[in-house]
């Protein structure tokens, strides 16, 4: 069995991206952790503490799946393109949950300096992730432009159409 303090950043993984950030309460999450609210309080000081963590380990999983996903293909528009058969792929493994980093942005105030600060590293990096191939600045921005509404988009209308219309985009532009 996992450690308590893995339980809770499961639980609150499952619930914050089921749920929300603010549609779910630090009660629920030691409950259905199956531990002790002292418990919970000597891992995490507060809930944002515990969104941080929850995103921290989403930021780690989301970039080596996005990694492993497209170091398959060879070749720069390959690799690209695969970027967006991962859309695709968290689509229908996560049933069009989206972005977890985005979700929790629309929810969160603008105390929350912290969950914003890692939030902004995120889509740092995933900008960071297409100018790392061989295509210009602003080619690479409009991709990673793309790439960004085609998740919002598809978890929107629960649909792949708009990824693939990206796809298109993305293939005439390399």
């Amino acid at each position: 069995m996992s450690s308590p303090k893995e339980r809770i950043l499961e639980t609150a993984s499952g619930l914050f991206h089921q749920q929300g950030y603010n549609s779910t309460g630090i009660n629920q999450i030691i409950s259905e952790a199956a531990v002790a609210k002292a418990s919970f309080y000597s891992h995490f000081k507060s809930k944002d503490d515990l969104c941080i963590a929850f995103l921290s380990a989403r930021h780690e999983y989301w970039f080596y799946e996005l990694n492993t996903f497209c170091s398959k293909s060879t070749g720069t528009k390959q690799r690209l393109l695969a970027a967006f058969d991962f859309i695709i792929y968290m689509n229908e493994k996560e049933d069009f949950r989206g972005c977890s980093f985005l979700n929790i942005l629309s929810e969160i105030s603008q105390d929350q300096a912290s969950i914003l600060s890692l939030i902004q590293a995120h889509k740092k990096d995933l900008r960071k992730f297409f100018k790392n191939e061989d295509i210009s600045e602003s080619v690479s921005d409009h991709i990673y432009l793309l790439f960004e509404s085609s998740i919002i988009e598809s978890q929107l209308f629960k649909s792949n159409e708009l990824v693939f219309k990206s796809k298109e985009i993305v293939d005439s532009l390399i």
